[in-house]
């Protein structure tokens, strides 16, 4: 649980902890490192301070014929004057004798400190000194060691003053910059965390554009995500189009795949149904049974094929396609029978076909049973090999064409659309020639409607490049 605590799920709760906390330690440590700098500083400025007092006494400070020492009469700073004022003067000389400054009156006892060398300076601080009544104090102490000579034979005469004040006047120096410090430091910490949040929303807003884009995906008000997105997150967002897109033709290859099974498999059906409709001989029902059952065994393989792969296999074996043709047309013209559609073949002996058997029968199939369908009574079906300049292998042309009521050009795109028929009064799906650009696409081939000259309907040209 601790774990999970410290570890927050929002990548602006992660990050504002993390900022915030980082900061916390930044200014702590800057506070620290001044407080320390102005200390020092400060106890600089007293030490020069004292010095100066120590300075001016000695500059003050005489003695007569006997070496006797004379006092100087003005003292540098008023309070030495002033009785238990917190800063006091005291001048050492040989055997301990003493000079204390009229400060010195009424306060606290002061220590001994020893006599010094001329020249010699000390400063300490703060020493705890404690009066009569027991109360105690903290004083700064700053001694500066001289030599007293007139000139002659005399010896020079030592002597030591040093200078001491209370510690409280630091001190309430110190609380104060400390108060102004801290508070300073907590304030532009504040500042700085708002404007951190502000960052950070401001830096996460394109997180939540995007999780709002998903969104409306997911409810079906957007097909995708949009291109205004930053450059970082611009590989995540195409990659999320890309797995919308691969998801999208993957269902729609699926459903595609479905009913194009649908569609190829009625064919079959339809030719049993006029079958039993026929109530021929027994063994006649029974080889067409099965044959329509071996055909519809091979278009589930094929269909369920297809949706396994992508295109077709390479140096496929070439294919016949007379007799696969007179097995397409002969369960047609059983279907369309109370039609009295015939079907004429133009095939050259030379013709192949370079690809899946599945594909040449989903192809033949299909432009047949469009013809057959609105041819009135001729379908007429071409297949030659196609010349391809700078080939030396022929493709193939697949030419069906009816005596029906034609396609008028206004009309193509339309009718080679999935699902669209050119008659809804005609039954059917819709998807038979969808299904022919299919192959004729995988094959990288095309597929042409116009006008038949020779029969005066349709006529469908599926043309097929050489093979690889």
């Amino acid at each position: 649980m601790s774990t999970q605590f410290w570890r927050p799920r929002s990548l602006l709760r992660r990050q504002l902890l993390v900022s915030t906390l980082g900061l916390a330690a930044f200014l702590a440590l800057v506070g620290i490192a001044l407080d320390r700098a102005f200390e020092q500083t400060a106890q600089e400025n007293l030490r020069m301070r004292l010095s100066n007092y120590a300075l001016a006494y000695a500059a003050r400070t005489d003695f007569d014929i006997n070496n006797a020492l004379l006092p100087p009469a003005i003292t540098p700073d008023p309070r030495l004057d002033r009785p238990a004022s917190g800063l006091y003067a005291q001048i050492v000389q040989r055997n301990n004798v003493r000079w204390q400054s009229q400060s010195t009156v009424y306060g606290p006892p002061l220590p001994s400190p020893p006599l010094l060398e001329p020249n010699q300076e000390t400063f300490s601080g703060p020493v705890t000194i404690r009066d009569p009544a027991g109360f105690g104090s903290a004083i700064y102490i700053y001694g500066h060691g001289f030599a007293w000579s007139e000139g002659g034979s005399k010896a020079p005469v030592p002597f030591t003053i040093y200078v001491m004040e209370d510690m409280r006047p630091f001190k309430a120096q110190m609380n104060t910059f400390r108060r102004a410090l801290w508070g300073n430091l907590a304030l532009a910490g504040l500042l700085l965390v708002l404007l951190q949040m502000a960052t950070l929303w401001w830096s996460l807003s394109p997180l939540k554009r995007v999780i709002t884009e998903l969104d409306r995906v997911k409810e079906g008000m957007a097909t995708k995500m949009s291109g205004y997105h930053p450059r970082e997150l611009t590989p995540l967002t195409e990659s999320i189009n890309a797995l919308i897109d691969s998801e999208r033709r993957h269902l729609d290859r699926q459903r595609d795949v479905m009913s194009d099974l649908a569609h190829s498999l009625k064919t079959p059906l339809a030719v049993l149904r006029s079958q039993l409709d026929s109530h021929g001989p027994d063994a006649e029902l029974r080889g067409e049974l099965d044959t329509q059952l071996r055909r519809m065994n091979d278009i589930v393989g094929y269909q369920l094929g297809r949706a396994r792969s992508t295109g077709h296999k390479l140096y496929a074996a070439p294919i016949a396609i007379e007799s696969y043709a007179e097995e397409i047309v002969t369960g047609l013209e059983k279907i369309y029978a109370s039609k009295g559609v015939l079907c004429e073949f133009e095939i050259a002996p030379e013709a192949r076909f370079h690809g899946e058997l599945g594909d040449l029968q989903e192809l033949l199939g299909n432009l047949l049973e469009n013809a057959f369908k609105w041819a009135r009574s001729r379908v007429l079906l071409t297949v030659v090999p196609r010349q391809v300049p700078g080939q030396r292998r022929a493709g193939l042309r697949i030419s069906v064409e009816d005596d029906g009521p034609g396609v008028p050009k206004s009309q193509v795109m339309e009718v080679l659309q999935r699902g669209v028929r050119g008659d809804e009064r005609v039954q059917g799906h819709g998807i038979g020639l969808s299904i022919v650009q299919d192959i004729l696409a995988n094959y990288g081939g095309e597929l042409e409607v116009s006008d038949s000259t020779e029969m005066g309907g349709a006529r469908f040209e599926a043309l097929l490049p050489p093979p690889n």
